[in-house]
């Protein structure tokens, strides 16, 4: 009898080599190849200790630093003030109630939504299923823009309702909650309908035939073997929450450790307290992520053959079909709110939706004012400059180090494997003011590439900085889904080139490549577009207007009166175009695979 692992089982991806490269290989070509191989492991780790580990390490350093002007000193004292200072106490706590409460309503919201997916057919099911994914196109600082014309006090919703609820003032928090639940979701219904996917059909009619009703067996049969993939996505959507900037920003909550340290960023050179934050924010991300994966969301379960769920799923028609049909029409309508919002911003003259249900006067002219007025053009140009060399970065990293996971068993994978992977559970902010106290350092900030990159100067140049904060951020959706292929496609088609008398070079140049074409065009499509609108980097990173990326350009344009909100909000239309396009693009070519990308 043949067991299968639980594949939604968090940790490093499982690889089996081609039988290939286990065959006995006597001679001085296989210690060759191995020295090759052992030299393409070290480079590739190099670089990401470079690229990932030595920033978060500086940064943790530097929350330790007696003396920070000159890097002098040990003391714990800067951390104790973080815990002390009434203001930052407030401020970790209000971090963490976000998170928890955006990670409880993403998963409410999610779950009934995949059990039902998983279980039954009913009118516009595929429709529905898509839909539910939208919110993936739009970050959620993008969106609070949107939210804030409906729901604000002098917003849609009040207009119609009559009222004059202040759920932007008085209940700020929840706003802020609403916008992150309805843009995260998604990510946990993927991750559990992958887990739903996987289960034995035969469980649940065991415990059925046992007399146990629907609600016994979800409680103590379902929801138990699917906690894995639950959680999974819940560890995503909580660092993310807690670790979120840009909507607190765009609705004005500077009370959250994100926006303390966003604003502590000129005083990164003489203040240790910006480095503490961030090391608590970290060392929090870390606890969440470790918590997730090993207490709460506990060890898969081994199944006994592959689930066979299309067979298994019961039809609902007339009331049932109805209200299942219902539920996914409700929680898409819920979830598109802001995307409908920024699209009516966008699309509103001027000071004409104010205290209206629907906009006194349309225009089209904000979108040509996106595309044709100077800071808003060059912030496009920059993005597409900046994700576009990012993504190449990125393939062609991306492709070496699948092919060291997946076709040699050289020692020292799993270490590669884990700091690729890596980047899901850091959040972006630390990353991000790592690299501002990289540019602080030799070779950078007076030394020989100060220059060449550089952040906090006179006349600074964060490009390269950016490039590379964008192509470690988004390396792990390349590597994802370059593996998937690798593991797809047979080493024996590249071992009959290579005894024909090819290169292994050659060999997968001509024969790997082309068969896994559709995962690196996926993986590159989604390290492009999650790239163009990538949040924290581009507002930590780029200081100048000429050097904005476009969410930092939104931010500015969200900021500046009159038409502002308008031209930022049409910038974003632009932006939720190209997502879409995108992710529709990668689940037509990833498939199902699709939620394996934002598993940690």
């Amino acid at each position: 009898m043949h067991y299968y692992a639980y594949p939604i089982k968090l940790g490093p991806i499982q690889t089996v080599p081609y039988a290939g490269s286990m065959l006995p290989d006597i001679g001085q070509g296989r210690w060759w190849r191995l020295s090759v191989q052992y030299m393409l492991l070290a480079g590739c780790i190099g670089v990401l200790m470079l690229l990932l580990v030595y920033p978060i390490l500086l940064t943790v350093r530097g929350g330790f630093y007696e003396d920070v002007a000159k890097r002098e000193g040990f003391t714990l004292r800067h951390l104790l003030l973080v815990f002390e200072d009434p203001r930052l106490r407030i401020g970790l706590f209000n971090s963490l109630r976000l998170a928890v409460l955006t990670t409880i309503s993403a998963i409410l919201i999610a779950l009934p939504l995949a059990i039902v997916s998983a279980r039954y057919r009913f009118p516009g099911k595929s429709f529905f299923s898509a839909m539910v994914l939208v919110p993936l196109i739009l970050p959620p600082f993008v969106g609070a823009i949107g939210m804030r014309a409906l729901i604000g006090r002098e917003g849609a919703l009040n207009a119609l309702l009559g009222t004059d609820f202040d759920i932007l003032g008085d209940a700020r928090i929840f706003g802020v909650v609403l916008v992150q639940a309805f843009s995260l979701y998604p990510i946990i219904y993927l991750n559990a309908t992958a887990a739903l996917a996987n289960l034995d059909p035969a469980l649940d009619e065991a415990a059925e035939n046992l007399g146990a009703s629907f609600w016994k067996r979800l409680w103590s049969v379902t929801l138990p073997l699917v906690r894995p993939g639950v959680f999974a996505g819940g560890t995503i959507v909580f660092i993310w929450s807690f670790t979120e900037l840009g909507t607190p920003l765009m609705f004005d909550y500077p009370q959250v450790t994100a926006v303390q340290i966003f604003n502590g960023l000129k005083e990164v050179e003489t203040s240790a307290k910006p480095y503490a934050l961030t090391v608590v924010m970290l060392t929090t991300a870390i606890l969440a992520y470790f918590l997730g994966k090993y207490c709460f969301g506990g060890k898969a379960y081994a199944m006994y053959s592959k689930a066979s769920r299309a067979g298994s799923e019961k039809p609902l028609t007339g009331g049932p079909g109805i209200l299942a049909c219902a539920a996914f029409a409700l929680v898409s309508f819920l979830a598109l709110l802001p995307h409908l919002g920024v699209i009516l911003t966008s699309l509103s003259s001027t000071g004409q939706w104010y205290a209206t249900v629907l906009p006194s006067s349309f225009t089209t002219d904000h979108f040509k004012e996106a595309l044709t007025a100077t800071d808003s053009f060059t912030a496009i140009t920059n993005s597409l400059k900046l994700a576009g060399a990012a993504m190449v970065v990125n393939i062609a990293f991306g492709i070496l180090i699948s092919y060291l996971l997946v076709r040699t068993t050289v020692k020292g994978r799993a270490i590669l494997d884990g700091l690729t992977m890596l980047p899901l559970a850091v959040p972006g902010l630390v990353m991000a003011f790592g690299y501002v106290a990289m540019s602080l350092r030799w070779p950078f900030g007076d030394g020989p590439l100060g220059g060449f990159a550089s952040v906090i100067a006179v006349d600074p140049n964060p490009v390269p900085f950016l490039i590379g904060a964008y192509a470690v951020r988004r390396l792990p959706y390349v590597v994802r889904s370059t593996v998937a292929g690798l593991e797809q496609t047979s080493g024996e088609l590249e071992e009959a080139a290579v005894n024909l008398g090819a290169s292994r070079v050659t060999a997968i140049r001509r024969v790997i490549l082309p068969l896994i074409v559709a995962n690196l065009i996926a993986g590159g499509l989604l390290v492009f577009s999650f790239s163009m609108l990538e949040v924290s980097d581009s507002l930590i990173l780029a200081q100048k207007t000429e050097d904005f990326p476009i969410t930092k350009a939104i931010l500015a344009f969200g900021d500046r009166l009159g038409d502002g909100p308008h031209v930022a909000s049409a910038l974003g239309v632009w932006g939720m175009a190209l997502l879409t396009v995108t992710i529709f693009a990668s689940s037509l070519l990833l498939g199902k695979k699709l939620g394996s990308i934002f598993r940690v």
